[in-house]
C-alpha cells in the first residue's frame, strides 16, 4: 500500500528511533556478422562463498486451514480468510495440475514468417512472435500510406486557415509480454512517421518506449542530420538529413524555367522524406548490435539505440496501426527456441549453511518477468547477496493462467530465486505473501533479520545492512517509512469497513514498498499464523503494524523510522526507491558500480 504521510508524531507507549532524513552501413541480405557486446564485469570483492544446504526450496511450505473460516463475522475478518481458503483450494488445483505437466520439452519456433496483406489484416494486424526476435532478425514490410484524411480528435487537431488539419500516419510496434492486467504490454519499439507531421509542421519519424503507460525519451527525426559529436548506433547515425517533400514539389515547378534559360539542375543528393501519401516502400527493420536500425527503400533511415530494460528478446508480436496498407510482411533470422534462460550468470547462489544476517523477500506477480530480470541483474548482483550473507527471493503466488504457471515454474527451477506460494493471487490476499516471506526467512535461511520489498523497489543491500547493524543485538525491532496515527480510509482502494477495522487510525505501520522486521517479530507471526491467531487484513503493511503492535505487548519494539525508505519514487541518498522501471534500476546500479553518490534515475 502508498500512502501519503502525515506528520511524524509518537503514541504513547511506542519506543521509537527516528533516522535522518551497431561497424558500416547494413545492407539487407544482412550477410554481416554481429558481435554482441560483453556486458560489464560487476566488481566484486572477496568474500567466502558459504557451503550450499542440500535443498532447493520452490514451493512456499504455507498452507491454509479451512477450519478457522466460521460461518459468522465476528471480528470482521471472516471475510478474507474464506478467500483465502478458496484461492488456496484452486491454488492446490493449479499446482497439481502444474506438476503434472511433464514439458522438458524445448519450444521449437519457426526461423522466419511471411503473411500477405489480407492474411495479417486477419490477424488483428498483428504478428505473433513466440521466440521473440535475436541478434540479426529482421522484418521487411512491403505497404502504402493512405491519403491524409482530416483529424477529428480536438485535442489533435489544429486550424489552420479556417480548415481542419489533415493527418497520415502509421505505427510499427515491437510489443512485449503484458506485466499487469489492465495496462498494455510493454512498448520495446515504436517506430511512428508522421507524413503531415505534427506540431511543427514538417513530417517526422518518432521512435520511443513505453512501460506501465509511462513513455521514455523519444528519438525524434525531423530531417536533420544528427550531429557529429551525437552517438551513434553500430557506425551509423540516428537521423538521416532529408529534405521536405514540399521542396521537391516546388522544384518540380521551376524545372522548365530553370531549362529554358540554360541553367542545369545541381544534383544535392538530398533525400525526400521517405514515406509518401499512396506511394508503394520497402522497410526492413534490423536488430543489430547497438540497437535497432531502419532502412527505406534500401536506404539507411534511423536507428534508435537499445534501451535499458528492453530487450528484444522478450519481445512476443509485431503490430502495425494507423494509416497505412499492408502488402505483405516477412521476418526472419528469428531464433527457433526461447533465450530467457540462455545465461546462467543470473541463477542465485545456494542457500548458505548457516545462518543469514539479512533476508530479503520480494513481492512479485507471475507475469512480471522483466521486473524480475532488472532486480537480478541489478541489485541481487551485490556482493552481500552472490556471498550468500544476504538472501534474497522472490515470492509468486499462482497465476489463473496455466501457460504463466508453466513459464513460471521453468524459471523458478533455472534461477533457484523463486518461491512459489500456492494459492490464487489477488491482491487483497497480498498478506499471504507476507507470511510466508517471514515463514521461509525464519525456518529456511534462519535469517536475523527479514526484509520485505515488492520487484519494483530498488535496495541499496549494503546501506541497509549498515542501518540494521546500529540494532543492538538481541532487540525486537520494526524498521521502515513508519506512519503513525494514519487514519482508516472508508472509501477508495485502501477503504475498509468498519467490520473490517472499526478504528479511526491504524497502528503505527511501515509503508509497504521496504520494511524490515527483527527475526523474534517474524517467528511471532509464523506461530500465530500456525495456531489459528492471526488476524488477516488486506492491507500487508498495515497487516504488519496490527502484528507488531500484539507483539510490542509482551516485549518492547523499537520503532526505527527513516524516509530514505522512500514510497514515491526516488530521492538522493536514498536507502529503497520504489516504482522504478526495469530501465531505472539497470540504471542506478550502473551509478553505484561507478562508486558515484546514490543517485536517481529519472527517465524511464
Amino acid at each position: 500500500m502508498v500512502i501519503l504521510e502525515e506528520p511524524f508524531t509518537l503514541n504513547p507507549g511506542f519506543k521509537a528511533v527516528v533516522q535522518e532524513g551497431f561497424n558500416g552501413l547494413f545492407n539487407d541480405s544482412l550477410s554481416q556478422s554481429f558481435v554482441i557486446q560483453r556486458e560489464e564485469k560487476l566488481e566484486e570483492k572477496e568474500n567466502p562463498i558459504r557451503s550450499p544446504k542440500p535443498f532447493n526450496q520452490i514451493l512456499s511450505n504455507l498452507t491454509f486451514d479451512s477450519n478457522v473460516v466460521n460461518n459468522g463475522s465476528k471480528e470482521g475478518f471472516s471475510g478474507i480468510e474464506k478467500s483465502a481458503m478458496e484461492a488456496f483450494q484452486v491454488g492446490k488445483k493449479l499446482w497439481e495440475e502444474l506438476e503434472k505437466t511433464s514439458d522438458n520439452r524445448t519450444e521449437s519456433c519457426p526461423d522466419s514468417l511471411l503473411l500477405s496483406g489480407s492474411e495479417f489484416s486477419g490477424t488483428d494486424r498483428i504478428v505473433v512472435l513466440p521466440c521473440g526476435l535475436k541478434l540479426g532478425s529482421h522484418v521487411k514490410l512491403v505497404g502504402k500510406p493512405r491519403e491524409a484524411h482530416p483529424e477529428q480528435t480536438p485535442k489533435i487537431s489544429r486550424l489552420k486557415d479556417g480548415g481542419i488539419e489533415t493527418v497520415s500516419q502509421f505505427m510499427m510496434e515491437l510489443k512485449g509480454l503484458k506485466s499487469v492486467d489492465g495496462d498494455d504490454p510493454p512498448m520495446i519499439l515504436r517506430f511512428n512517421p508522421r507524413l503531415k507531421g505534427d506540431w511543427s509542421g514538417k513530417p517526422v519519424i518518432e521512435l520511443n518506449t513505453c512501460y506501465r503507460m509511462m513513455w521514455g525519451t523519444a528519438l525524434r527525426c525531423d530531417g536533420l542530420k544528427s550531429k557529429v559529436d551525437d552517438e551513434i548506433v553500430d557506425g551509423q547515425v540516428k537521423c538521416e538529413k532529408w529534405t521536405s517533400n514540399n521542396n521537391s514539389e516546388e522544384s518540380k515547378g521551376t524545372w522548365w524555367l530553370k531549362r529554358l534559360i540554360g541553367r542545369t539542375k545541381k544534383v544535392t543528393g538530398d533525400r525526400p522524406y521517405p514515406f509518401a501519401e499512396g506511394k508503394l516502400f520497402v522497410l526492413t527493420l534490423i536488430v543489430g548490435s547497438e540497437g535497432y536500425h531502419v532502412n527505406v527503400d534500401g536506404r539507411h533511415v534511423a536507428s534508435f539505440p537499445y534501451q535499458t530494460g528492453f530487450a528484444f528478446e522478450g519481445t512476443t508480436s509485431l503490430s502495425l496501426n494507423g494509416d497505412i496498407d499492408v502488402r505483405s510482411i516477412f521476418t526472419a533470422s528469428l531464433p527457433t527456441s526461447k533465450p530467457r534462460f540462455a545465461s546462467r550468470r543470473w541463477q542465485a547462489p545456494p542457500h548458505p549453511d548457516g545462518p543469514v544476517e539479512l533476508f530479503i523477500g520480494i513481492f512479485s506477480a507471475g507475469n512480471h518477468f522483466d521486473e524480475r530480470t532488472a532486480v537480478r541483474r541489478s541489485w541481487m548482483q551485490h556482493n552481500l547477496i552472490k556471498s550468500s550473507n544476504v538472501v534474497a527471493r522472490f515470492f509468486v503466488a499462482l497465476h489463473s493462467r496455466k501457460g504463466v504457471n508453466v513459464e513460471l515454474k521453468k524459471e523458478a527451477e533455472f534461477f533457484g530465486d523463486i518461491v512459489i506460494v500456492p494459492y490464487m493471487d489477488a491482491y487483497d490476499l497480498l498478506v499471504l505473501k507476507t507470511i510466508a516471506i517471514c515463514e521461509y526467512g525464519v525456518h529456511a535461511v534462519s535469517a536475523k533479520c527479514i526484509m520485505k520489498c515488492d520487484d519494483d523497489t530498488f535496495v541499496r543491500v549494503d546501506t541497509v545492512m549498515q542501518e540494521v547493524k546500529k540494532v543492538p543485538d538481541g532487540k525486537s525491532f520494526y524498521m521502515g517509512n513508519i506512519n503513525y496515527n494514519f487514519k482508516a480510509f472508508r472509501y477508495g482502494k485502501w477503504g475498509v469497513r468498519i467490520e473490517e477495522w472499526p478504528e479511526a487510525v491504524y497502528p503505527p505501520f511501515a509503508n509497504g514498498p521496504a520494511y524490515i522486521v527483527s527475526s523474534d517479530i517474524a517467528r511471532f507471526v509464523v506461530s500465530e499464523y500456525e495456531k489459528h491467531k492471526l488476524k488477516l487484513f488486506r492491507m500487508e503493511d498495515a497487516s504488519m503494524g496490527m502484528w507488531v503492535e500484539r507483539f510490542n505487548c509482551s516485549r518492547p519494539v523499537d520503532y526505527i523510522h527513516s524516509l530514505k525508505f522512500f514510497q514515491f519514487g526516488c530521492i538522493e541518498d536514498y536507502y529503497t526507491a520504489h516504482y522504478q522501471s526495469p530501465k531505472q534500476m539497470i540504471c542506478l546500479w550502473k551509478k553505484l558500480q561507478r562508486r558515484e553518490r546514490p543517485l536517481c534515475c529519472n527517465n524511464r
